[in-house]
């Protein structure tokens, strides 16, 4: 059996451009792709060589009706899981973009905390090290 892993998530917000930017000041990430998307919405592709958020928008910046429902639910899912290498360095930029975090735990196989961003989106940061 081959082993899967996960090469992008596809998150419905109000302004793509500034969720890019915020993702990309937050965890290091850049831009791999933007342009048009399904219904005439707007995507941009913010992550890492290897994995990234596609990060849509319907038209005119509204969430798109289609048979595609999930197109149109700003925060459709529980949270992203993002990894870093230095957890305080990453909870002050949170704290620095105007976010809150919110719950901390520390128990194996590490740290975490979580935040929401703007379109009421959950992350969570976890730290290995």
């Amino acid at each position: 059996m081959s082993v899967g892993k996960i090469e992008h998530i596809n998150i419905t917000v109000k302004d793509p451009k500034i969720t890019a930017a915020m993702l990309g000041k937050l965890f290091g990430w850049h831009i791999r792709w933007q342009g048009e998307a399904i219904s005439g919405g707007f995507t941009i592709h913010v992550g890492t060589d290897d994995q990234y958020l596609a990060v849509y928008t319907g038209p005119t910046g509204k969430a798109a009706a289609s048979a595609h429902t999930s197109y149109a639910q700003l925060g459709g899912l529980n949270h992203v899981g993002v990894v870093v290498d230095d957890f305080e360095a990453t909870e002050k930029c949170v704290l620095a973009a105007g976010f809150t975090p919110g719950e901390h735990y520390d128990y194996e196989p590490g740290r975490r905390f979580y935040f929401r961003d703007s379109d009421n989106i959950e992350y969570e940061v976890i730290s290995y090290v």
